[in-house]
């Protein structure tokens, strides 16, 4: 009797102890754990990165097919999926599928990543400095930000970002700098009530009671807290981008051909969808896994660093 005793009390120490272990651990380590068994995530971070390499070795893919994604071939003109030499066919000028797939997806990726993080850099500045300043003496930086932000908001998107697009040459570049200036302020707004939130926390208190300096306080004591929210927001910007360079691209207003991006690859392939479908299906396919890829990493992340989780 007394040996079963002594068992059971060893196995409810045990218990106790595993359980302080987990509940020691940072908010960082748990959310690894949990986004280690988040599988669905994992599978759409590895589905990204499986695209990310084969946009960075295009030009090798392409070399080693023998083919090219700008050769005008009116011989080889709507090959479809599966034909010699070319495994997801040709476009209406006898163009690889494949290697323009590869190479727009450089470009739309590129597009999407630079400018989401080029916003996010751009909202996350303001949005600490608002939401800081926000109620002092220097409310009038918080009270500029906002007026602008919300005349900003009353002008339609699409609207505004043809107007900018129709303004000015339509290449990579501007178009990266248009969807930048377009799409910062839903990430000011957030960081900014991150900052209103975490102002006044104690280590913040603290930090001003010890003399620190309001861009040390916004950058290095509340911007960390911020990470979470952060990185969730960025993937979920990623995705979004990438469906306005698209449908930017489908109304002409975005990359100009010969340049593929999925987008302008779309607009091509609408006059052809009955003789071609692959024209339009696989471009479609790419820009719509993409968008959900980036979504889901999003939502898993937003979901691993909730200290509610119970995964």
């Amino acid at each position: 009797m007394a040996s079963n005793t002594t068992t059971a009390n060893i196995s409810r120490l045990e218990v106790e102890a595993q359980q302080e272990i987990y509940k020691s651990q940072s908010l960082f380590r748990s959310a690894m754990r949990r986004l280690s068994k988040d599988y669905l995530t994992l599978g759409a971070l590895g589905l990204l990165l499986l695209y990310g390499l084969l946009a960075f070795f295009a030009p090798q893919i392409e070399q080693s097919l023998g083919v090219s994604y700008t050769r005008v071939q009116r011989e080889q003109i709507l090959k479809p999926i599966g034909s010699e030499g070319h495994p997801l066919g040709t476009d209406d000028l006898g163009r690889d599928m494949a290697a323009r797939l590869l190479y727009g997806a450089r470009v739309s990726l590129g597009i999407g990543v630079t400018a989401a993080v080029a916003s996010t850099l751009l909202g996350v500045t303001l949005g600490l400095i608002a939401g800081f300043y926000q109620g002092g003496a220097l409310s009038f930086i918080d009270d500029v930000i906002m007026w602008f932000i919300t005349t900003l908001n009353s002008i339609p998107t699409l609207l505004l970002l043809i107007l900018l697009t129709s303004v000015f040459k339509p290449d990579v570049t501007t178009l990266i700098v248009v969807l930048t200036l377009v799409t910062w302020t839903g990430i000011m707004r957030l960081i900014r009530g991150e900052t209103l939130v975490h102002r006044e926390n104690d280590y913040v208190l603290s930090a001003r009671a010890l003399g620190a300096s309001a861009t040390r306080i916004m950058f290095v004591h509340i911007l960390p807290n911020t990470i979470s929210v952060l990185v969730t927001a960025l993937a979920i910007q990623i995705g979004s981008i990438i469906l306005v360079e698209s449908a930017l691209s489908f109304l002409g207003l975005g990359v100009r051909p010969p340049e593929p991006s999925w987008g302008n690859m779309l607009t091509q392939a609408q006059s052809f969808f009955r003789q071609a479908p692959h024209m339009s299906i696989l471009p479609g396919l790419a820009i719509v896994t993409t968008v959900l890829a980036f979504y889901l990493i999003g939502d898993g992340i937003r979901d691993a660093f909730d200290p509610r989780s119970k995964k």
